[in-house]
């Protein structure tokens, strides 16, 4: 869709110059991104329906069911209403207004903190439970096939060239090399990010040496507890993010993240026997879990040295990566796209210079530094804490919190990241 396909002087690959969209819009080139992950389909979004057509270039020859990231905080909730999504979220997701921090030695409850104090300030106090892959099929569902909104799969980036009025971008589709003409592109790639190395752009922080296990269970951890669909569990030893998600559909799945010993190899931690050892140590049962996936993966802090580059600009984890705890990833990277949508449109269609891009790139760096950085590193040191009196006090100060009614607003204000958005709102 939303483009003409010819052939380059010597027949060696493919070109496509893109449709124009818009009243008095001739002569403006598509916005082109680089992967069609939530982020990516998000910014897509936003773009095409402020009038601006965008080409979307995913490697994967269908939307990547990808079982990270599925907690939707409630200022992304609120941004993703304005772009017509969010009933179709709270219908299809799971509502999570408490999360629970949980001292796994004892399997005493330290506290709970409730998104609904906050309700006074946020139209959807609580986070939404659904998975990333979903958005994805969401967005495409609703708006796929619709004039300048072309997602494009089984299609990789390889390379670009910057001209002063457009990127040249070079990719490879089904049907061999293609090269596209874009007004800039959005790297929107992921954490190995083809475009921002391309960019040759640090990628500035460190990798942990243990790496973490998600396991997806059936098992119904409800069932006689009185957890919630979020909890964290703090253990010197093996700590665990436990919280629940519909899946394909009932019962739905629980999902537990733990971290592997650094000398534990893939055999080990993958194995039936590994999972079935893991799981029984969290949460002992005498009948064997009924496991619906289980996923092992690195994990950084790493953010981009810059997220512009005159035309080439980087959002989600292509920009910044983090620890899952708090789940701040999925939705970090979203604000970043709704950020650059708000400026980059105005840039488009030249009601704004390009200088407002360094805007954004100031304010989602920031927010990305002193804030998703920042509140997982602090998250993890917090689980993880192996010295037995230091633990006790940060439970103890834990406990505090969730007990002082101001404390836990503010608490809860930086982890839901409505504290990030406000201070890179003010940064100018």
């Amino acid at each position: 869709m939303g483009g003409r396909v010819g052939e380059r002087a010597g027949g060696d690959s493919t070109y496509v110059e893109f449709e124009r969209a818009g009243s008095g819009m001739a002569g403006k080139d598509s916005i082109v991104i680089a992967g069609g992950g939530p982020v990516g389909m998000v910014a897509a979004l936003g773009l095409w329906r402020a009038g601006v057509p965008v080409v979307v270039l995913e490697a994967h020859d269908e939307p990547f069911e990808d079982q990270r990231a599925a907690s939707l905080h409630p200022p992304t909730v609120e941004m993703l209403a304005s772009y017509g999504l969010a009933d179709h979220i709270i219908k299809e997701g799971l509502i999570s207004p408490v999360y629970q921090f949980r001292d796994r030695p004892t399997g005493e409850l330290v506290t709970a903190f409730d998104l609904g104090d906050l309700g006074d300030e946020l139209p959807y106090p609580y986070v939404v439970q659904f998975e990333q892959y979903k958005l994805v099929e969401l967005i495409l569902r609703l708006f796929d096939e619709k004039e300048g909104f072309d997602v494009r799969f089984s299609a990789t980036v390889t390379g670009f060239a910057q001209a002063d009025d457009h990127v040249t971008v070079y990719a490879r589709g089904p049907d061999g090399p293609q090269i596209l003409r874009a007004s800039y592109l959005i790297g929107c790639d992921g954490g190995r990010s083809t475009v921002r190395k391309s960019a040759d752009i640090d990628f500035e922080g460190f990798t942990y040496p243990e790496r973490f296990i998600k396991i997806g269970t059936y098992h119904d951890f409800q069932d006689g507890t009185d957890f919630v669909f979020r909890q964290y569990f703090s253990d010197p030893e093996e700590w665990c993010n436990l919280f629940k998600v519909r899946g394909k559909g009932p019962p739905g799945i629980w999902r537990g993240v733990f971290p592997t010993r650094v000398d534990e190899t893939d055999a080990e931690a993958l194995s039936p026997e590994g999972v079935e050892a893991r799981m029984q140590r969290f949460f002992p049962k005498s009948e064997t879990y009924d496991i619906a996936y289980c996923n092992l993966y690195e994990v950084h802090q790493r953010v981009a040295a810059t997220l512009v580059k005159n035309r080439v600009l980087l959002a989600g984890d292509s920009a910044h990566v983090n620890n899952p705890i708090g789940g701040m990833g999925l939705n970090g990277g979203i604000h970043d796209a709704v950020n650059l949508v708000a400026k980059l449109v105005k840039v488009w269609k030249g009601e704004a210079g390009p200088e407002l891009l360094a805007l954004y790139d100031r304010q989602r760096h920031k927010a990305a530094v002193d804030y998703t950085q920042a509140q997982t590193i602090q998250n993890k040191k917090l689980l993880e804490e192996r010295d037995p009196v230091i633990r006790a006090e940060h439970l103890a100060a834990l406990r505090r919190t969730g007990d002082d009614a101001k404390q836990s607003r503010a608490y809860m204000r930086r982890a839901a990241l409505i504290e990030s958005l406000e201070s890179a709102a003010a940064v100018t």
